[in-house]
C-alpha cells in the first residue's frame, strides 16, 4: 500500500509505536513532534492521511483539524484522545474530523480506521483528477467517468478505435454503458456535426434497417444488442456499402452466436477486428465512489437541487455492492440519493467493524472472481498467509469452488 500517514504527536514514544505499527500494515509513516514540524506535509496534494494527538504544547490536535480543513477538506485527519477529551472529540467530528482513537488504542484498531480513512482519501484524489480530466480532456475524458486502471485502459482503447475510422464492436454486460461509448467513438473520430444515429436491435425491421442506414450516412450508426436483430436484417448490414460508420454492442458472445448458427458471420467478421470491452463495477471496485459522485453532480445540476454530502459509511455501502446492473444501476442509485429517497444513508451510520466486514467480504469476492476460485493466487494477491486467507473466507462465508470454471 505504502500510503503515507501524517503522524504528530509530542510523545517519542507514542510516535515510534504508531509508526512501527503502521509500517508492519505497509503503510509509510510520518512522524512529526508538532504541527509546525508537520505544516509543510500538509497539502492539498497530500495523499495520505493525517493521524494527530489532541494535547500538545503550543498548536494541539484542534488547531491542526482547522488548519487541515482550511488547506483541503477532503483531507482526513483522525484524533487521538484521552479518556477526559473523548466529548471534544465528539464534537470536533461535527466540526470535520474523519474520526476519533482512544488511548492506548490496539494496533487492530488503528489499522482499521487507517484505512478507512485512506480509502476516503482514495476516492477523494480520484474524483478530483477525473473532474481536472474532464476540464482538459477530449470526449472519452468527458464522457467516460471512472478513476480505475481498467477505465483508464478502456478510454486508451476507445480512442485508438475512434482513431482507425472502421466498423467496431462494444461487449459488456447489461448497463454497463454501451452506447455512451459508442457515442465517444463517433465523436472522437466524426465530431458532434455528423449524423449519431441509435437504433435497439430487437424489432428493428427491413425497412427499418435501410432507414437507419440512410440517416446515418456520413456520420455513425449503432445498434445495441446486436445479436437480437433478425436474420435477414443482419445480412442487409453485414453487407452495406454505404458511407458510415456502425458500429454494434453486444451483452452476448457473439463468436459462440456465429457458432451456434444465430449470428451472421459476416457481420460479426466485419465488426470484431475493432472492439471495446467495459468491465463491470464489480471487476472495477474503484470507479464506483468515482462514478457515483459523477452521476450525483449530474442529476443535481439537471434537476436543481443543492448536492448533498456524500458521508464515508455510504461509501462503503457503494462499494460493498457487486451492481449487478452495473452503471446504470448505480446511475438510478444517485438519483434517488440526490432526491432524497434513497435508504443508502437511512437508519444508523454503520459502525467501523460493519463497514470494514462489507469491504473486506467485497475485495475477498472481487479476487476470487478474477482469478477463479484459485486461493493461492487469491492470497498472494491480497497479500495474506494462506491461513489468514482460509479464516477470512470461513468468516464470510465464502467457498473457492464456487469460483472455479475449470
Amino acid at each position: 500500500m505504502n500510503t503515507p500517514v501524517l503522524i504528530i504527536d509530542d510523545d517519542a514514544d507514542v510516535r515510534d509505536a504508531l509508526g512501527q505499527t503502521l509500517a508492519l500494515r505497509d503503510f509509510a509513516p510520518i512522524a512529526c513532534s508538532s504541527f509546525v514540524a508537520a505544516k509543510d506535509h500538509i497539502a492539498r496534494g497530500f495523499a495520505g492521511i493525517i493521524v494527530t494527538d489532541i494535547r500538545m504544547p503550543g498548536r494541539d490536535g484542534y488547531h491542526v483539524l482547522d488548519y487541515t480543513r482550511s488547506i483541503d477538506p477532503d483531507l482526513p485527519v483522525i484524533l487521538l484522545t484521552g479518556e477526559a477529551d473523548v466529548p471534544k472529540a465528539v464534537q470536533a467530528i461535527q466540526l470535520g474530523a474523519f474520526g476519533f482513537l482512544e488511548k492506548p488504542c490496539a494496533a487492530d484498531v488503528l489499522c482499521a480506521e487507517v484505512t478507512r480513512a485512506v480509502a476516503h482519501r482514495t476516492a477523494a484524489l480520484n474524483l478530483r483528477a477525473h473532474r481536472a480530466a474532464l476540464e482538459a480532456g477530449d470526449a472519452a475524458a468527458r464522457m467516460l467517468a471512472g478513476a480505475s486502471a481498467q477505465s483508464m485502459a478502456m478510454r486508451h482503447q476507445v480512442r485508438r478505435v475512434a482513431a482507425t475510422k472502421g466498423d467496431a464492436l462494444i461487449t459488456g454486460e447489461l448497463g454497463v454503458g454501451t452506447s455512451r461509448v459508442a457515442e465517444v467513438i463517433h465523436l472522437l473520430a466524426a465530431g458532434s456535426d455528423a449524423p449519431f444515429v441509435k437504433r435497439v436491435s430487437g424489432g428493428l425491421s427491413e425497412s427499418d434497417a435501410y432507414k437507419a442506414i440512410e440517416a446515418a450516412k456520413g456520420g455513425s450508426l449503432f445498434l445495441d444488442e446486436v445479436w437480437a436483430l433478425s436474420h435477414s436484417t443482419q445480412a442487409i448490414f453485414a453487407e452495406t456499402m454505404a458511407p458510415m460508420r456502425l458500429i454494434v454492442a453486444s451483452s452476448r458472445d457473439l463468436q459462440a452466436e456465429v457458432a451456434g448458427g444465430h449470428f451472421n458471420s459476416e457481420l460479426f467478421y466485419r465488426t470484431e477486428l475493432l472492439s471495446v470491452h467495459i468491465p463491470p463495477l464489480r471487476e472495477r471496485k474503484d470507479d464506483i465512489p468515482v462514478l457515483f459522485q459523477h452521476y450525483l453532480d449530474q442529476a443535481c445540476e439537471q434537476g436543481g437541487l443543492a448536492r448533498p454530502d456524500v458521508p464515508p459509511h455510504v461509501i462503503a455501502r457503494l462499494m460493498a455492492d457487486d451492481w449487478a446492473g452495473n452503471a446504470r444501476a448505480l446511475q438510478s442509485a444517485a438519483m434517488r440519493y440526490a432526491l432524497g429517497v434513497s435508504d443508502l444513508a437511512a437508519g444508523d451510520v454503520m459502525g467501523l467493524s460493519d463497514q470494514m466486514a462489507q469491504v473486506e467480504r467485497s475485495l475477498l469476492d472481487q479476487a476470487l472472481r478474477r482469478h477463479a476460485g484459485r486461493a493461492v493466487h487469491v492470497a498472494e494477491t491480497l497479500k495474506l498467509p494462506r491461513k489468514t486467507l482460509y479464516d477470512k473466507l470461513a468468516k464470510h462465508g465464502l467457498r473457492p469452488e464456487d469460483y472455479r470454471t475449470d
